[in-house]
């Protein structure tokens, strides 16, 4: 991450460990409409053309039973497969956000998973296109951070991805519990907690020594849960709650990598 005053959002920033990029902006009404429409107009056009491709076929075969299961073939790839692929492969972005500089991120401002983009288009095909975006519409312009009903199912939102942000660099990770965090189990922090670690740390030069430590505790004791095996006796709290900080952020960083070496073994398999 850019160590600099100002810093543009790359793909890492969204991959904090535990929400550094929680002040990323969300998306407004007007930028969701707008990569909704492309997003629509995009799957219609797909729609279209895979059902001539599908009519020219079923007529050359004269099979109405083929035909039908074709149509509904068809709707399912145009509805759930290609969104719920695009945005797994692209982080949480669909043609749309790429073309507005968008991107879908968890609550917790991490990068979306398989299984947040299938949510977002199984509720998607009802909100968008069943209901005429209508559900959707009221819902973004209703939350705070413009979330639409498949947002809310799977745990989403969608941020604005080309801004200015003064984001400090993160902490790294201290060198006598390096060992440690290499062999714990961590679990996902709730957003809460999430947010509370991640302005803790960053007030840590503000904060007098009592202070530190109290709060640092508090914070300690929540997160504990979710941590396993438990820090070295005598470990001072801020220093274990930075080692969980940068232990997650690198194992986010590199289940992308390994994300993006498969992809890339893929595309090499297919040239």
């Amino acid at each position: 991450m850019p160590t600099s005053d100002f810093a543009t959002v790359t793909a890492d920033d969204l991959v904090t460990g535990e929400g550094v990029a929680l002040d990323l902006p969300a998306a407004s009404l007007g930028l969701r409409m707008a990569s909704g429409l492309i997003d629509v107009v995009v799957t219609v056009v797909t729609l279209v053309v895979l059902y001539i491709l599908l009519l020219v076929g079923a007529s050359v075969a004269h099979d109405e039973a083929l035909l039908g299961a074709g149509i509904v073939l068809t709707s399912v790839i145009t509805f759930l497969v290609v969104p719920t692929a695009l945005e797994t492969l692209t982080r949480g972005r669909s043609l749309g956000k790429l073309a507005l500089g968008l991107r879908t991120v968890r609550d917790d401002g991490g990068p979306i998973s398989f299984q947040h983009a299938l949510v977002r288009a199984l509720i998607g095909f009802v909100e968008i296109y069943a209901f005429s975006g209508a559900p959707a519409f009221f819902s973004i312009m209703l939350s705070t951070r413009g979330k639409r009903l498949g947002d809310y199912a799977a745990g989403t939102y969608v941020v604005r991805e080309r801004v200015p942000l003064r984001l400090p660099p993160p902490p790294p990770m201290p060198p006598q519990l390096a060992a440690w965090a290499r062999r714990t189990d961590l679990a996902a922090l709730p957003t809460g907690t999430a947010l509370a670690v991640r302005q803790f740390l960053a007030r840590l030069p503000t904060l007098d020594p009592v202070s530190r430590d109290r709060v640092g505790r508090a914070l300690l004791g929540d997160v504990a849960p979710y941590v396993a095996p438990p820090p070295p006796p005598g470990a001072p709290p801020e220093l274990v709650l930075i080692a969980v900080v940068a232990e997650r952020r690198e194992r986010d960083l590199e289940r992308l990598r390994r994300d993006d070496r498969l992809r890339q073994r893929l595309l090499t398999k297919q040239g």
